[in-house]
């Protein structure tokens, strides 16, 4: 690992940006003090890895939907309609999703270990820190692989332009609005959800924002308390609680779809890619790519491997398992009862104090960023964000 200092940006100058989750339980600062370096062959292979894995992705999504494999993803039942209405129609348009990759730097290849596609988190730090990051340390800031902003933008216009050129959108537009929802009382989820109001606000859009206990459904369409009627919402929250926790919402929500009411963004097709299911379901269909890991939905009996649940979250429930069966390392959480998914280990790379990094690759109709995770074997909750430059 290559990595330069640099001089932290201060609690308060967070806090002005809207980032005030800077500081973990342990008081230890959650943005690194130190920045990946990278080639700029390194940032266009990430960018390859991610393009070339999403269309990967598609083709299993519409494998699992032709033949059934509902179940074997632990796709709740009563979201099933939704998903496959989502999937037939283009106007559902998937805004933003992030790769978890090992590897991509000192020569390590590029493995897939997950897809966040659903309700991904860092986007707040990769989208804005890096840049205000490099700004700070008098850096050029135009040396980053990190285009999410405008990507996301651009993408956001997709929902009225589809597949044409977004340029169109001005004169396709009609005023339709958007809004924005997130649990109450979480600071990062907020503000994530906030950037992406304004991201949407700054593409053309009319948007608003409501806690997710303030809207109001029905057949008929999603309201905010005031009672204006939102023609798409965005959510963050995930699918599969809205199916466990909330199941009467997740009979509306399909009626509203079926009714063509609202469209809700991240479509619901998203919870196949969100799922670990998937990456069986990838090297079952792509067992040559360069970029996947052997993975089952049983124990890899002779080799080191790592246990995940479906729809597991922060690194809880995973579990590293040797060659003959032994647990190296596990974290607990609240996701054991779900069904796993066993994919073959592979060595993060690693800096000379032992700590490891995890690249998070943004997808938002193409690759568009990067980001970085540094922590230990499982990478978790108390794990660090790193900037990067490419040099």
């Amino acid at each position: 690992m290559k990595l330069t200092k640099i001089n932290p940006l201060k609690d308060e100058r967070l806090e002005e940006l809207g980032f005030t989750w800077h500081t973990d339980s342990d008081s230890s600062k959650y943005i690194n003090d130190s920045i990946v370096k990278i080639g700029e062959s390194e940032a266009e292979e990430y960018y390859e890895a991610a393009n070339k894995i999403y269309d990967m992705y598609t083709e299993a999504a519409e494998y699992v939907i032709e033949n059934n494999l509902f179940f074997e993803l632990g796709i709740p039942f009563n979201l099933i309609d939704a998903i496959k209405k989502s999937w037939e129609n283009d106007v559902h348009w998937h805004i933003y999703g992030r790769f978890d990759f090992a590897g991509g730097m000192d020569g390590k290849p590029i493995k897939l270990l997950e897809f966040n596609a659903d309700t991904p988190t860092s986007l707040f730090e990769t989208a804005l820190l890096q840049w205000a990051l490099l700004k700070s340390n008098n850096m050029d800031e135009e040396k980053q692989f990190n285009n999410v902003y405008e990507s996301i933008k651009q993408n956001f216009r997709r929902l009225i332009t589809l597949f044409d050129d977004t340029e169109l959108f001005d004169e396709r537009y009609d005023g339709w609005k958007i809004l924005f929802s997130s649990a109450q009382g979480n600071d990062e989820e907020e503000a994530t959800t906030r950037l992406l109001q304004q991201i949407a606000t700054d593409a053309g859009f009319n948007t608003g924002f409501e806690y997710l206990g303030d809207v109001r459904f029905d057949e008929s369409g999603i309201y905010d308390r005031d009672d204006n009627r939102y023609e798409y919402w965005f959510k963050l929250y995930p699918w599969e609680d809205i199916a466990t926790d909330e199941p009467e919402l997740a009979t509306i929500l399909t009626s509203i779809m079926q009714n063509q009411n609202a469209i809700i963004l991240n479509p619901a097709y998203t919870l196949l890619f969100q799922s670990k299911g998937m990456l069986k379901i990838l090297y079952d269909l792509f067992p040559d790519s360069p970029y996947l890991l052997k993975t089952s939905f049983e124990p890899l009996a002779g080799i080191k491997h790592v246990e995940k649940s479906l729809f597991g979250r922060e690194g809880a429930n995973i579990k590293i398992v040797d060659a003959n069966g032994a647990v190296l390392s596990e974290q607990d959480g609240p996701y054991g009862n779900h069904k796993k998914v066993y994919q073959e280990y592979v060595e993060l790379n690693m800096d000379e104090d032992g700590f490891k990094y995890q690249a998070g690759v943004f997808f938002a109709y193409e690759a568009c960023g990067v980001g970085f995770r540094k922590g230990k074997e499982i990478m978790n909750n108390m794990s660090k964000f790193v900037g990067h430059h490419i040099s």
